[in-house]
């Protein structure tokens, strides 16, 4: 538990000081981006205690992610409130502290945030786990509805976009979102009273991000057969694809959940089994996309 972090941290840091100096480069681009989720893992290795293999562990490190951001979120709200109440303070006696503030407390409050979050999510965890459930349940519905309309106005306009690199990303973004919301509300699920309603909305929602997935998939493929294959377009081909196949193993259990034959610590399971297969996918763009595209 101790070794694994070390040394794979330690070739993170040689291997990405050992690639060229190319700022146009896309394989490198990739690299950099993906090797921060690559040491997300790690660290994941390191919370679980090197117990990566049970799926309890992956779900307790999963939902203390989904606090720890929120939690960070709100420590900045509250954070952003107190320097706008103190400037505008000041700024009724004449004394104009904003550079002091940018220069000074901003970037001590932005360090210090994430660690205070994790020290309260750790140390606070019967309420901050909380939050995260009951902001589940109320987006969950949100999003249900914007995607079902997003996606009847693509039909009905006929008007997909397939030529926006932009739409690709942001579509990563909303998978990501996805899987989060579902498995923060499946705590709420068996505490609620119209259960079955809940159980509906998220087979729902997991089906619309389905037909979504496989947009940005045709999306990328139109690039792809367009313009060719680079490092950007298999970056985004392949996180896809492992979003869809955890899309539709996550969709069969809400299925079986819906009909009374899995809990919903199988919904779960679903969600955390796919995780070794993302950092697997991580580390060959980590380390393998620069020399597969030849830095380029």
């Amino acid at each position: 538990s101790i070794v694994v972090p070390t040394v794979v941290t330690i070739a993170s840091v040689v291997y990405m000081n050992l690639l060229p100096n190319i700022p146009k480069s896309d394989s490198i681009i990739q690299a950099a981006i993906h090797m921060p989720l690559l040491l997300w893992v790690v660290f994941g290795y390191v919370f679980m205690n090197g117990d990566f293999a049970k799926s309890n562990s992956r779900i307790s490190f999963l939902r203390f992610n989904g606090d720890f951001l929120i939690m960070s979120v709100l420590i900045l709200i509250a954070g952003g409130l107190f320097c706008g109440i103190t400037i505008g303070l000041f700024s009724l006696i004449g004394i104009k502290i904003e550079y002091y503030f940018a220069h000074y407390i901003v970037p001590i409050g932005l360090s210090s945030a994430p660690v205070l979050a994790a020290f309260l999510v750790q140390n606070n965890n019967q309420l901050v786990s909380k939050i995260s459930p009951v902001i589940a349940r109320i987006f969950t519905p949100i999003v249900f509805v914007t995607l079902f309309i997003f996606i009847t106005t693509i039909i009905a306009m006929g008007n997909y976009p397939n030529s926006n690199r932009d739409f690709l990303l942001l579509f990563n973004v909303l998978l990501v979102a996805v899987m989060a919301l579902i498995l923060f509300s499946l705590t709420e699920i068996t505490k609620s009273s119209d259960q079955k309603i809940n159980q509906w909305l998220l087979l729902g929602l997991s089906i619309l991000t389905i037909v979504v997935n496989i947009i940005a998939l045709s999306s990328i493929s139109y690039r792809i057969n367009s313009y060719g294959l680079s490092a950007n377009r298999l970056s985004v081909l392949g996180a896809d694809l492992l979003i869809l196949f955890n899309l539709i193993l996550v969709s069969r259990k809400l299925f079986l959940i819906v009909r009374g034959k899995v809990g919903v610590e199988d919904v779960e399971q679903s969600i955390a089994v796919f995780l070794p297969v993302y950092f697997i996918w991580t580390a060959f763009v980590a380390f393998g996309f620069p020399i597969l595209f030849n830095y380029r």
